[in-house]
């Protein structure tokens, strides 16, 4: 692949990205396909951590909304990230690279617990690190997740990949004359309340000088095409 500007690299993947066609769960085929675009960034010689999320197996936002607790419903949220990360990080591994799961939620015969000490050195010695947990606490996102990992293991770049190819001025499925920024600052997502992710995790990203790079998951690009410029993005920040 073309050399990338960045060394150290966040990617934020949503869960729904494993289950594909299904409405949960995690279907291989999906799974492999994201792990051999992971595979083919690490071996290039860019350093890859990754936070996934749990939508295709929980929802906990969802449960609370219709009167469940939210702090349970976030606990078991949580547990969904693990479930995803040992998943993604098994078929990374089966494509020939070293993998770490930590996990925020201490559980220590599933992964290891988190430290940003241990995350980072491990990234530095060549392996693909994926956190599981969250933040660790109820009321934050695995958006917000991402960024405060991004910032720990001090990433050069946080990347979002969604089912859009970047930040629109407003939902493109629901208004196809919605604009798509290329670049846009922090402060301008946080002010115009564009939700690609929780106003908590740019306001993080912002604080921290953190940039980060929305793509479509489906590019034909792939991730390496995003790193390289070649995929349609927003660069925020």
């Amino acid at each position: 692949m073309a050399k990338s500007a960045y060394k150290r690299i966040l990617l934020k993947v949503s869960g729904e990205v494993l289950a594909g066609d299904q409405s949960f769960g995690i279907e291989p085929k999906f799974l492999h396909a994201m792990a051999d675009q992971i595979a083919e960034v690490a071996k290039s010689g860019i350093q890859v951590a990754i936070v996934i999320g749990a939508g295709n197996i929980f929802r906990g936002m969802a449960v609370a909304a219709k009167g469940g607790d939210r702090v349970t419903s976030d606990l078991m949220g949580m547990l969904g990230t693990v479930i995803n990360s040992l998943a993604l990080g098994d078929a990374i591994e089966q494509k020939g690279l070293k993998v770490k799961v930590y996990s925020n939620v201490p559980m220590e015969t599933v992964a290891d617990t988190f430290t940003a000490r241990d995350a980072n050195l491990a990234l530095s010695d060549g392996y693909v690190v994926v956190c599981a947990g969250g933040t660790g606490s109820p009321f934050f996102t695995t958006d917000t997740a991402a960024a405060l990992k991004a910032i720990e293991l001090r990433c050069d770049v946080l990347l979002k990949g969604t089912k859009v190819d970047g930040v629109y001025s407003e939902d493109p499925k629901k208004n196809p004359e919605a604009k798509r920024f290329e670049t846009i600052s922090h402060e301008e997502v946080i002010a115009k309340d564009l939700r690609v992710m929780d106003t908590a995790a740019f306001a993080l990203a912002r604080d921290n000088g953190l940039p980060i790079i929305v793509y479509a998951l489906d590019d034909k690009e792939g991730l390496k095409g995003v790193l390289a410029g070649r995929a349609k993005s927003t660069r925020v920040g």
